[in-house]
Order: C-alpha cells, then sequence, then structure tokens
C-alpha cells in the first residue's frame, strides 16, 4: 500500500507556534553585522550632512536685522549661519512678485478660496462633494481670474507680466494640474480606441509631445506661437505658457492611465457589457475608476514633477518663487556671503513642503482605496 493511502505524509508532531505578528521584529539595525555596519554608516552620514546644515540654518543663524550688515561676521562677531532678515524684508516679493501693493488683497482672497474650496474635496467624508468639484474645477478658476486679471467689477486691470513669485508657482501648477488630467484621460482612452484614426491621432499626439523638452515647449509657445497667429491676434504670455504645459503634461498623464487601463481584468469589461452598460457608462463606471485606483502612484509623481519644472518659466520671462527669488539676490542692500544660500534654503523649504505633502496624501490615497485588497 502506498504513503499516500496509509496517510504516512501526516506528520505525527506538532510544530510549534509562531509568534504573533505583533512580537515579530520591524526594525533590524543590529540584528546583524551588516544592519550594525548600515546602521553605523547611515548615523555618519546624518551626522556629516545634519550638523553642519542644523548649525547654518538655526543655531548660527542671524534673526533679526535690517540689511546686510548684521548678516556679516564682522558685526556678529562670529561665524554667521543663515541670514533670515533676508527673507523677511523679501518675503512679500516672493509670494507676489510685482502685483500692485494696494491689490495684492486680491491675490489674498484667491489663495483663501482656493484653500477653503480645495480642503473639502481632500476629506474622504465630507457632504456635498459633487457640488463641491463643480465649484472648484469649474467656478473658482473663473472667479480667480477676474480677481487676479481685474479690469472689471471695479477692480483694476494687472498684467500678468507683474505677476510673480509663489502667485504664479501655484497659478501655473494648479492649472497644469487641473486640466491636464482630464486631458489626459482622453487621449488615452484615445489612445485604446477601436477606431483607426483616433487611435493614430492620440498616438501622433502623445509621442510628440512625449519627444519634446518642457523648455522647448515654453520657448515655441512664448516667442514662436505669435509668428503663426493672424494681424491683430494676441494672447496672453501667461495663456500660451499654461496650455503648453497643460498639453505636455496630459500626454505623460496619458501613458500613466493608458497603463492603469491595461492593468484592469478583460472580465470587468465584459461584465459592464452583459449589465447593459454602454462605452461611456461601462468606462465611467466600471473601468477608470480601477484604472485610476492603479494610476495614483504614477500620476502623483507626474504632479510631483510638473510642480517643480514651474521653475522652468523663469527661462521665458515669468518670474515664478525662484525667478523672484534670483532677482532679489540682486539688490545690493542683501549681499552677503550667506544670502545665497539663505534664499535657495528658504526656495527648497517651500518646494519640500508642497511635493511632501501631495506625496503623503497620495499614500493615504492609496492605503484607502486599497482596503479590500489586504
Amino acid at each position: 500500500m502506498s504513503d499516500v493511502a496509509t496517510g504516512a505524509f501526516v506528520s505525527p508532531k506538532l510544530l510549534p507556534p509562531l509568534p504573533s505578528p505583533g512580537r515579530l521584529k520591524r526594525w533590524r539595525i543590529i540584528a546583524t553585522w551588516r544592519d550594525v555596519v548600515l546602521t553605523a554608516l547611515s548615523l555618519y552620514l546624518i551626522w556629516t550632512l545634519g550638523w553642519p546644515a542644523l548649525k547654518f540654518l538655526f543655531l548660527d543663524a542671524v534673526w533679526t536685522g535690517s540689511s546686510r550688515a548684521d548678516c556679516l561676521a564682522e558685526t556678529a562677531g562670529h561665524p554667521v549661519g543663515a541670514c533670515w532678515p533676508f527673507i523677511a524684508a523679501k518675503f512679500p516679493q516672493f509670494v507676489y512678485g510685482f502685483y500692485p501693493e494696494s491689490e495684492r488683497w486680491r491675490a489674498d482672497l484667491t489663495f483663501f478660496l482656493g484653500g477653503m474650496l480645495l480642503l473639502p474635496l481632500l476629506i474622504p467624508r465630507t457632504p456635498f462633494k459633487i457640488a463641491n468639484a463643480l465649484l472648484f474645477f469649474v467656478a473658482f478658476p473663473v472667479v480667480a481670474y477676474f480677481l487676479l486679471i481685474g479690469g472689471s467689477f471695479g477692480l483694476h486691470y494687472v498684467e500678468t507680466r507683474s505677476w510673480g513669485g509663489l502667485l504664479v508657482t501655484l497659478v501655473v501648477a494648479v492649472t497644469g494640474i487641473v486640466t491636464s488630467l482630464p486631458l489626459g484621460i482622453l487621449l488615452a482612452l484615445a489612445r485604446r480606441s477601436e477606431l483607426p484614426l483616433l487611435r493614430t491621432g492620440a498616438v501622433i499626439f502623445i509621442e510628440f509631445w512625449r519627444g519634446v523638452p518642457l523648455v522647448a515647449v515654453l520657448f515655441f509657445a512664448t516667442f514662436m506661437l505669435p509668428l503663426f497667429l493672424p494681424p491683430g491676434w494676441e494672447i496672453d504670455a501667461m495663456l500660451r505658457v499654461l496650455v503648453g504645459i497643460s498639453i505636455f503634461a496630459a500626454a505623460y498623464i496619458a501613458e500613466v492611465i493608458r497603463g492603469g487601463l491595461q492593468a484592469v481584468p478583460r472580465a470587468q469589461y465584459e461584465g459592464a457589457k452583459a449589465l447593459g452598460l454602454g462605452y461611456w457608462g461601462a468606462m465611467g463606471l466600471v473601468v477608470l475608476p480601477q484604472a485610476l485606483r492603479v494610476s495614483i502612484p504614477g500620476i502623483v509623481n507626474i504632479f510631483i514633477g510638473l510642480f517643480k519644472d514651474t521653475t522652468l518659466v523663469l527661462t521665458v520671462a515669468i518670474f515664478d518663487l525662484l525667478g523672484q527669488l534670483r532677482a532679489a539676490f540682486a539688490d545690493p542692500n542683501w549681499s552677503s556671503p550667506s544670502t545665497l544660500f539663505t534664499g535657495f534654503a528658504f526656495a527648497g523649504l517651500i518646494y519640500f513642503v508642497f511635493c511632501f505633502g501631495m506625496s503623503r496624501y497620495s499614500l493615504f490615497l492609496e492605503r484607502r482605496l486599497h482596503r479590500d485588497r489586504d
């Protein structure tokens, strides 16, 4: 008789119980000699890089002053770190650029309205999501345009070349993010279409914009596009930049969403058809929600890159946050050895806060949307 028939393959001894998940080691810093070496190397790098940065930014920093003389080692009597009075003196320029001082309340109101409408969208369980989304994506851009540009409703006209600083950075980034996502979805659907003409046109469009650097897109939109317009036609420089960045980002988002669509099982398409849903019903209710969930990391990665790429608008004479920072360095009243490093540290902190916030929120969305798979 075989072992299978007699049950000899079953062990007569019980295995010892495994430890509970709460007792499993999560932090391996001194478990093996390799962990000890890596831990020591990490601590050394943190000490080597972190301590000088801590001294420069806080311990040896100058916190009060009214000119470059307060940020010199000869005045302080010790090695001087960051010159924070320079940031305080130039802060309005970093936020508003050359926006008229008497009209800056319009920019503040725009920031306030945008934040108040965006915050409920980021909180999952807030009510009236559809109405809130319509206000943010449809009504708010129109209101923000009339607030910032003016020229109507008793508001003074402010040309876009007077904008600058964080105002321009947020306008370019938010506009690019809001407009590129729906355009990228349409391009991804067109590239997967069964109509040869539509599919070929989407492929050519996507591959062309992916094959051109963003700097070239900005130069074309700013300097070459007016040459192709009919006489008398004039498009605002800021609007041309916004259109170029939106199309450029949409081409990359289309490929990310196309990958998400391919990750959706074929059975989902067939199930939607079996329920009697048409093409747009199946895409909107069954397929796209699953594809977007899979595509969240890639989409947020493009958004973060887009936010940092807003610094390229400086090449077409639009002064964003980094452009205003570089312009502030030319002020002889604040020319000191630490001014340059202080300014770039401040700008790096601003970009880090926004980009890190987007990355953490994307992780929150991933955990929330993938609970059913845990």
